[in-house]
Order: structure tokens, then sequence, then C-alpha cells
């Protein structure tokens, strides 16, 4: 579902509608689990859980929603670098090297590109409100501050960096 306009240096890939669909849905599952845990009022345990899953699941549903309506380009790639919805614009020559990476939590994985930066700091400095957020906590925790989850792409990770690849030649993967 890749979109390549008429300018050939230019690839753009959507929003996933159904996948960022269903992490609405999920979200408003939780949300709703959490909402009885607070009326329940059981333990202060859940009154708190139940109050982490309403903040929490409400403002990622709100995100997979906003994106949905927005309709913006997930993805874009150009000779000059890449735009993600959340990440803002990140040049090529910012970027020391792209891989996938896993990370399991549980019984489950989430897959996503994972942009190594030259600086990490001056990337942060410029970056999205939340993007900021997300990668100083990802700095913290062993991560790069630049990552692209699997979650709302219409295709493979595999076939964006070919993408990457394309636009960037000398662009080096991890693998």
């Amino acid at each position: 579902m890749t979109t390549e306009p008429a300018d050939p240096r230019r690839t753009t890939y959507p929003t996933s509608i159904r996948r960022t669909l269903l992490v609405a849905l999920g979200s408003a599952v939780f949300v709703a689990l959490g909402t009885w845990m607070l009326i329940d009022h059981s333990t202060p345990k859940a009154t708190v859980g139940g109050a982490a899953a309403v903040l929490f699941f409400g403002l990622c549903g709100c995100v997979a929603l906003a994106r949905i309506v927005r309709r913006r380009p997930e993805l874009v790639l150009t000779g000059d670098g890449l735009t993600h919805v959340m990440l803002g614009p990140i040049a090529w020559t910012e970027i020391a090297a792209v891989g996938i990476r896993e990370v399991n939590v549980r019984s489950s994985s989430q897959r996503m590109i994972e942009l190594i930066l030259h600086d990490p700091g001056a990337y942060l400095a410029r970056a999205p409100r939340f993007a900021r957020i997300s990668g100083k906590a990802n700095l913290r925790l062993g991560y790069s501050p630049a990552n692209i989850s699997a979650t709302t792409l219409p295709v493979s990770l595999d076939e964006v960096l070919e993408a990457m690849r394309r636009h960037h030649p000398q662009l080096t993967i991890r693998k």
C-alpha cells in the first residue's frame, strides 16, 4: 500500500486505518475496564490502577482517533530524509543507522524501526512535544529516542527499510 506519486523521489505510507481502528477499540475496552475499577472501589490499588488505565488508554484512543480523522501520511521518505507523523522531520544526515528492534513485554512483542541518531540531544531539542517526552523515556530505557512503530504502517518494516535504502543508498541498516 505504498503510494508512489509522480515524483519518484518521494515515498508516502498512509496510516493503516484498520490497525489504527483496532488500537482505538482496544483503548476503549481498557478505558471501560479502568472505569469499572474506579466505580467498584474494591481496593486502593484497583482505584489507582483504574485511574491510570483511564488516563493512559484514553490518551492512546484519542491519538488513534486523531490519526484517523486527520488522514495525514504516517511516513514520507524523500532524498533529504523522512517525516513521521509523530516524530516530525529527520534528515538522513542525522541518522547513523537504522534497524528493526523487537521489544518483548511479558508475552507480547512490539516491532519497530529504530533510528540510531548521531546526536539524540539535538533531535530531542527540536522534536514535537510528544516525541520529546517519549524519546527521553526511550533513552532512559536504553533505546533510541526515534522509533517508528509497525502498528500503524500499512506495510512490513522490511519494505520500509528497502524504501529508505532506495532514498539514501549510503544508509547503514543493522540486522
